[in-house]
């Protein structure tokens, strides 16, 4: 459904609030106009270091800067629109990675740029960079994300940021003064923005930069043999300092929105004013919080903390994790495996109300960004992942031919063929019962009250008519409960004996869709089972 413009021009989301944003930078280049600068397009950019795998963070900025860049193309679909994902591959390698096969190779190749480094992998690509930024394609197209891939080493080899390597070299001290005030003094010392690289052993050297020579377009260094180097900054000699090469992309590719971690908000602003000092402006854009783990610490790949990318979808639909990247990106959010079923659940509701909603509301909906703008097929499930979580609980099986067979006395009309979100979601419950519920699953035995309300619940089960809705167990459950000492203020007590006493945990879905799902009969015979002490046991 195409959303009128004046409907989104009053969206208040924070993909739109950022869109906005765009629109004032637009208008600032453009002397009040709302049109594309000179290059033809509003581009937006997402930045990758390939000295390493594509991760969580990645997917993240992917995915947000993808759900800013749809609301601008909604508030104004004729003007051109590109994401591109600029790969920082002509930076040298720093460090040899702790996972990474054949650290040998990588360590007598230390501060080559990526490009130049051969490729450790068991794999035809021809360096480490080319193998990261595969992965990283690879990454990308999983998700359907639509974007161009930038190389560096290719842009300055190319020529492409010549003219703005050459006017950085004419600004070279001022450049300098926008970046010493945040440099310890050592470092400051011996600043430059530019890394040659070197003509002998082709490493990009962080050395003193002796001279600059603007009319000639070169600087003038100590090589690693001690000889005095002149280079000319242009033709991919030389890989500016990672602030200002930050700056570099900005201003020669005319980048209109960036966004960064909360930790890049300094160095940020240092590249900003560079970009200001070259005669440009710097993107629009916002500073996302970084993930804590479930101690609100921030999550460290070096620490090990967390969830990493591989956690997630080995337990859940990466549209889930979409989900979870929408809320509220400026705020510090857990990311650990608990949040899981809630953050599935939670888009299963959302992707469902979608189709059914007016425009003003679709443009709230999270499932809007996720998908591109439109309601998309096959991702409804009429059984929530809490719910088939308890199933998986209740049937102690991880067949999903077995499972299957509860969900169709749910769900008579559900097959894995017409609902290939719920298909999917049977195998993710399956792995994250087994892993996270089973090992801490701890039944207790009931007091005489919750013994008396389970015997009777067990009584009205094998006592009603099947087929009836879950809404209809659901008042058989309150009953028993209200006839046998709980008063209405210990009503959630009720529910979480239930729990604890015949599923061996605290909490869950409501329980009359549990019985619907499970059979009431099965139900009746779980309760008996319980009060037996057959499942404490």
């Amino acid at each position: 459904m195409t959303i009128e413009h004046d409907i989104a021009n009053k969206c208040k989301t924070w993909a739109f609030a950022e869109a906005q944003n765009v629109v004032k930078r637009l208008r600032a280049v453009n002397r009040g106009q709302i049109k594309a600068t000179d290059k033809g397009y509003v581009l937006f950019e997402t930045g990758y270091g390939p000295s390493g795998l594509p991760h969580i963070g990645t997917f993240g900025e992917v995915a947000r800067t993808t759900m800013v860049k749809l609301a601008f193309d909604t508030l104004y679909p004729d003007i051109p629109s590109k994401l591109i994902c600029f790969s920082d591959d002509m930076d040298g390698l720093r460090k040899v990675p702790s996972n990474v096969p054949n650290p040998e190779i990588l360590e007598a190749n230390l501060h080559k740029p990526l490009t130049q480094v051969p490729n450790p992998f068991d794999s035809t690509f021809d360096s480490f960079a080319a193998h990261n930024n595969a992965k990283l394609r690879e990454f990308l197209d999983q998700f359907g994300f639509d974007y161009e891939f930038v190389s560096s080493t290719e842009t300055y080899k190319s020529g492409r940021f010549d003219e703005t390597l050459l006017l950085m070299l004419q600004k070279h001290e001022e450049i300098k003064g926008a970046v010493l005030p945040i440099l310890g003094e050592e470092r400051a010392a011996t600043y430059s923005p530019f890394l040659p690289v070197s003509p002998t052993t082709g490493k990009v050297l962080q050395v003193p930069i002796l001279e600059t020579n603007p009319d000639a377009g070169t600087i003038v260094f100590e090589d690693e043999d001690g000889t005095k180097t002149e280079i000319p900054v242009t033709g991919g000699n030389v890989k500016a300092q990672w602030r200002a090469d930050w700056a570099l992309r900005w201003y020669a590719l005319d980048v209109d929105y960036e966004m960064a971690g909360t930790d890049l908000r300094s160095s940020a602003d240092v590249a900003g004013n560079i970009v200001q000092i070259l005669g440009g402006r710097k993107p629009a854009g916002f500073h996302y919080e970084l993930f804590l783990d479930e101690h609100n610490q921030k999550i460290s790949k070096s620490k090990g903390n967390g969830l990493t990318m591989e956690d997630w979808l080995t337990y859940a639909p990466h549209e889930s994790l979409a989900y979870y990247m929408y809320l509220r990106p400026t705020s510090g959010k857990k990311l650990y495996f608990d949040i899981i079923p809630k953050a599935v659940d939670e888009y299963l509701t959302h992707v469902a109300n979608l189709p059914e909603q007016e425009p003003k509301k679709q443009i709230d909906n999270p499932a809007w960004y996720i998908h591109g703008g439109k309601a998309p097929e096959g991702q409804s499930s009429p059984i929530s992942f809490a719910l088939l979580l308890n199933l998986v609980n209740a049937a102690n099986t991880d067949d999903a031919q077995t499972l299957w067979g509860f969900i169709q006395q749910y769900a008579p009309d559900a097959t894995p063929e017409n609902a290939p979100m719920l298909d999917r979601l049977v195998g993710y419950a399956i792995r994250y019962y087994q892993d996270f519920i089973l090992p801490n699953k701890a039944y207790r035995a009931p007091d005489a009250r919750e013994a008396k309300a389970l015997a009777a619940l067990a009584d009205k089960l094998s006592n009603l008519s099947d087929g009836l809705e879950a809404e209809d167990y659901m008042t058989e459950v309150f009953s028993a409960g209200k006839e046998n000492g709980y008063e209405k203020d210990e009503l959630r007590d009720w529910f979480k004996a239930i729990y604890e006493i015949c599923l061996g945990q605290s909490e869950g879905p409501r329980f009359g869709s549990f019985v619907k799902l499970y059979g009431r009969e099965q139900t009746a015979s779980l309760i008996n089972e319980a009060l037996e002490g057959k499942l404490a046991a």
